[in-house]
């Protein structure tokens, strides 16, 4: 599985998770890319892409990828941190074009 980290997203989601396929915006360089563009590359190369946008679901058509997502709460590193756990349960269960929101422990 291959795991995308939004730009707002803490990279030290990545750095817990060294087991898992992860990367981030920023690696792919693509930094400053706008939802839709950054949806659509992300569809091609990625399974799952993990936001904090809590207006993505909104703003963007979500039904015609195949891209997972899961929005967490916040971006604050500790409670990201405090997540991996309830993070890890839903990157084994998820699937393709599914949206799955996290709320705050």
């Amino acid at each position: 599985m291959n795991i995308l980290l939004d730009e707002c997203t803490p990279r030290a989601l990545k750095k817990r998770l060294p087991h898992l396929a992860i990367r981030t915006v920023q690696d792919m360089g693509w930094c400053g890319v706008k939802n839709g563009k950054l949806l659509a590359l992300a569809d091609l190369q990625f399974d799952v892409f993990i936001t904090t946008d809590k207006n993505l679901r909104y703003q963007q058509n979500l039904a015609r990828l195949k891209l997972a997502i899961v929005l967490l709460p916040t971006n604050r590193v500790l409670v990201v941190i405090a997540l991996i756990p309830k993070i890890e349960e839903v990157l084994k269960t998820i699937q393709p074009g599914e949206f799955i929101e996290i709320a705050m422990p």
